[in-house]
């Protein structure tokens, strides 16, 4: 789809909205292809996985459409909703162990004695090709396409796989891969030539997959040789994304579905000014406490949410006479306290904290110039 955001950035933006798909990640594709692929003896034993990532998710549900017997091992410090959700996908889950090494060995126990099964996210050719159809449906989708951007991190098998597709049908198109800044494991595989093993890095819960350990050397190797370039990107700019995406798109996306569009938001891609591009939006699932703290802190980051603080002489009338200033300015109030017993100034003052919002960086710049402009020892608390 062509995205509002093309005129914001100077850039011919189409997203391709993986986040839709029923699990809310583009993992099914590779899921399904490697379900389907299955012997049929295989498929009436059932399938075992262990972990309450995407790739499990998407387990759950594809194997119980196709009627294949799945389990999925969770650690029981897993959210209940995760567990929830991949019960309601029909799944028989299963709790054990405080760790996901506890859940892992508790599987493949499980899958020994019985005949499952056990199913954990690698780069076979069987999963590569199911992740590259998407590759397949943009360059379909998208006419006189210059450049496609894709997560990367440890888990670049949709990155791997599309590239594949992609540049066997032009390999004028140019490949891109976006990773964090905080947990550049892709680069760094790529510059030792091997998979990382030794990385300081475990599947952050905000990051997900991106910041996982690189995790097969068939991914890697196809990223080395078909994908044209990777960059990193600051959180700060993947709060951002998410939030432009949120309100431009109505798409509610996780760090993974917002990295790529990231890379435009960090200025880090000038040479694709005016050009034709497609960014994969490729994960939505983010728990919801987790959304309310991304957005409250893009907002603040954006310049849209602002706090500052000052002393006024504690008689009536003089809150009023603030607030009057932010109306006139048209400022959102947000919250205010105030306090009276620590105030460290002269007696009979009240030191008064707001928290506002505005429309953007020069409606805070014009707000804080008005409240300078009456009240000159006012401090802003600075992001």
């Amino acid at each position: 789809q062509y995205s509002r955001l093309s005129k914001q950035y100077g850039v011919d933006i189409y997203l391709k909205k993986e986040f839709l798909q029923y699990t809310g990640s583009v993992k099914e594709r590779g899921v399904l292809y490697l379900l389907t692929s299955l012997p049929q003896d295989q498929q009436r034993k059932g399938v075992i996985v262990a972990s309450d990532s995407n790739f499990s998710m998407a387990v759950a549900y594809h194997a119980s459409e196709l009627r294949i017997p799945v389990f999925v091992i969770m650690s029981t410090s897993t959210s209940p909703a995760r567990v929830k959700m991949c019960r309601e996908y029909g799944a028989m889950v299963i709790s054990y162990g405080t760790t996901a090494k506890d859940s892992q060995t508790h599987a493949r126990r499980l899958a020994q004695e019985n005949g499952y099964l056990y199913l954990e996210e690698e780069d076979s050719a069987v999963y590569l090709s199911g992740l590259g159809t998407v590759g397949l449906e943009v360059y379909e989708q998208v006419p006189k396409l210059d450049a496609v951007i894709f997560p990367a991190g440890g888990h670049c098998g949709l990155l791997a796989g599309s590239a594949a597709a992609l540049k066997h049908l032009n390999p004028h198109v140019s490949v891109i891969g976006v990773e964090s800044e905080s947990f550049p494991v892709l680069q760094q595989s790529l510059k030792a030539g091997h998979p990382i093993e030794d990385q300081a890095c475990s599947n952050h819960h905000f990051y997900g997959d991106v910041s996982g350990l690189c995790f097969g050397s068939n991914s890697l190797q196809l990223t080395g040789k078909l994908v044209d370039k990777v960059v990193a990107v600051r959180e700060e700019d993947i709060l951002i994304s998410m939030l432009r995406l949120l309100e431009y798109e109505r798409a509610t996306v996780d760090a993974e579905g917002a990295i790529g569009l990231a890379a435009l938001v960090a200025g880090k891609l000038p040479e694709l000014k005016g050009k034709r591009v497609a960014i994969i939006i490729c994960s939505g699932n983010l728990e919801l406490h987790l959304l309310q703290q991304c957005i409250a802190r893009a907002l603040t980051l954006d310049n849209r949410v602002c706090r500052f603080s000052l002393v006024l002489s504690d008689c009536p009338g003089d809150i009023s006479k603030l607030l009057e200033i932010l109306a006139r300015e048209e400022a959102r109030v947000l919250d205010i306290k105030q306090e009276r017993t620590f105030v460290t100034s002269e007696l009979f003052t009240v030191e008064v904290t707001c928290t506002v919002e505005t429309r953007d960086k020069i409606h805070t710049a014009q707000l804080r110039n008005a409240l300078l402009e009456r009240y000159p020892t006012a401090a802003w608390t600075e992001r």
